[in-house]
C-alpha cells in the first residue's frame, strides 16, 4: 500500500520530505511473549511535533539515521504524538508507540529488543495511513468523541501523552529511588518505622524542588508532583520573562514559583535558587538541556545534602567532584522511557486538562508544502509556540468543541 507523508532519509540537503512512500506491515509484538501480530491500517487525525523529530531530521542531515530506519529500507516515516481513527473497529485512539522483544521496551536489557513508531524501526504517525499492533492502540475516554468526529480541544491535549507519561514516570523513579534514599535517616528524625518513614520520605524528597528549564516536559514535571505532594515547594528556573503566557500558565497548573535566569554567573543563579526556596535544593531536575543544569547543581551547590539530581536533559554532559558528592550523599540517575499504564493514566490526566491552551496549529498544506522551513521556521524557532501539531485528516475533527 502507498500512502502520503512526510519521511526522514540520509540526505545533507534533503533530510525530510514530503511525498509518496510505500508502506511496510512487519508483524510486530507488545511485549516478550506475546505473539507477534500484523498491523492494522489506521489514519492518523492530529499529529505533534516533538523535539526529537527536529533531532532526527538533524542526524539525517549529517548522515546518521540508518539504524533507526525500518528493516531494508532507507527511510523513517515520522510522528509519534497523537490520534488515530482505526476504520476496521470504528473508533479513536492513542498509539502506544513502544513495543518489542522485551518484558518492558521502555526498559530493555542487552538480550531485548525495542521499536518505537515514528522513532526507530518502525513508521510513524504523518502520513495519510500507517500499520499499527492492535494491542497498541490505547482506548480513549467516553464523551469525547461524536459521529466519527473528535472534538478539537481534547484532540489537541492527546499530542501530549507521551511527554506527560514520561514525566509520570519520572515521578515515580523520584519517589522510588528518593524514598529509598532517605527513608532510615527519615526513621531516625521522625522516631518512626522504617515503613512509615518510607512514605513520609516520599514527600521529604521534593520539600524544596528546582527544575530547570521551563519547556513542556518541565511543566509537566511541576504538574505531576504538584498532584502527587500537594505540600511540595516547587520553583521554575529558566529565560522566559515573568509576564509570558507560558510562565503564568506553568506556575497556575503546577502552583509554583519562577525564576528568570538572567544570570552571567552560574553563582549567582545558584545565590538566587537557595533564596527563592528557603535553602538548598532537596530534587533537582535537569530539562534546559543546557550544561548549566550540573554547574549550579553540583558546582555552585544548589543541590542539598541528601539531595537527588534528576537528569533528564539530552545532550550535556554532568560532572561533579567526587569528594563533595561523597561527602554530600548525593543520587544522580536519568531515564527517559515510560510503561503502557503510565500512558493510559496520561490520556485520562490530560483529558481533565487545559492543556489545549498551549497547543497551536499549522496547516497541513503548508508543511507539508517545506516541511524542513516549517521545522526550522515556526516550530522550533525563536519564539516558537509551546507545542505545534498539524490536524491530519479533517474529517474527523469537531472544530466547534
Amino acid at each position: 500500500m502507498k500512502t502520503c507523508g512526510t519521511y526522514f532519509q540520509n540526505d545533507a540537503e534533503r533530510p525530510l520530505v514530503y511525498g509518496e512512500v510505500e508502506l511496510i506491515n512487519p508483524p510486530r509484538q507488545r511485549l516478550r511473549g506475546e505473539a507477534k501480530k500484523d498491523g492494522i491500517a489506521v489514519k492518523p487525525v492530529i499529529v505533534g511535533f516533538c523535539g526529537t523529530d527536529y533531532e532526527l531530521m538533524k542526524m539525517g542531515r549529517r548522515g546518521e539515521l540508518a539504524p533507526k530506519f525500518p528493516a531494508g529500507q532507507k527511510r523513517l516515516i515520522n510522528g509519534h504524538e497523537g490520534v488515530v481513527w482505526v476504520p476496521e473497529q470504528n473508533r479513536f485512539a492513542i498509539v502506544l508507540i513502544r513495543g518489542g522483544d522485551s518484558v518492558d521496551p521502555t526498559r530493555y536489557t542487552e538480550d531485548e529488543s525495542y521499536f518505537e513508531y515514528g522513532c526507530d524501526q518502525a513508521d510513524g504517525l504523518f502520513c495519510d495511513t500507517m500499520y499499527v499492533n492492535p494491542d497498541m492502540l490505547l482506548a480513549i475516554p467516553d464523551g469525547y468523541a461524536r459521529d466519527g468526529k473528535l472534538a478539537l480541544s481534547f484532540a489537541k491535549k492527546m499530542v501530549f501523552p507521551d511527554p506527560y507519561a514520561c514525566m509520570l514516570f519520572q515521578l515515580e523513579r523520584m519517589e522510588d529511588l528518593g524514598s529509598a534514599h532517605w527513608f532510615r535517616q527519615t526513621a531516625r528524625r521522625r522516631q518512626c518505622d522504617l515503613e512509615t518513614a518510607r512514605g513520609i520520605a516520599a514527600d521529604e524528597i521534593f520539600e524544596r524542588t528546582v527544575i530547570f528549564g521551563l519547556g513542556t516536559t518541565g511543566m509537566f514535571a511541576g504538574d505531576v508532583i504538584r498532584q502527587a505532594h500537594p505540600d511540595a515547594r516547587i520553583l521554575f528556573v529558566g529565560r522566559s520573562p515573568e509576564e509570558h503566557y507560558k510562565v503564568a500558565f506553568a506556575r497556575e497548573t503546577a502552583k509554583a514559583d519562577y525564576l528568570r535566569n538572567v544570570y552571567d554567573d552560574p553563582a549567582d543563579c545558584r545565590k538566587a535558587i537557595c533564596g527563592a526556596l528557603g535553602g538548598r535544593a532537596t530534587c533537582f531536575i535537569g530539562v534546559s538541556g543546557t550544561e548549566a543544569e550540573h554547574r549550579i547543581a553540583f558546582e555552585h551547590r544548589a543541590l542539598g545534602c541528601n539531595g537527588i539530581y534528576n537528569s533528564f536533559s539530552l545532550g550535556p554532559r554532568i560532572s561533579f567532584d567526587t569528594m563533595p558528592f561523597g561527602f554530600e550523599n548525593h543520587l544522580i540517575f536519568g531515564s527517559i522511557n515510560f510503561r503502557q499504564d503510565h500512558m493510559e493514566k496520561a490520556i485520562g490526566m490530560l483529558a481533565r486538562s487545559r492543556y489545549d491552551e498551549i497547543v497551536e496549529l499549522i496547516d497541513r498544506e503548508e508543511f507539508a508544502a517545506d516541511p524542513i522551513g516549517a521545522y526550522e521556521n515556526r516550530i522550533y524557532c525563536k519564539g516558537a509556540p509551546m507545542k505545534t501539531a498539524v490536524i491530519w485528516n479533517k474529517e474527523h475533527i469537531d472544530e466547534t468543541r
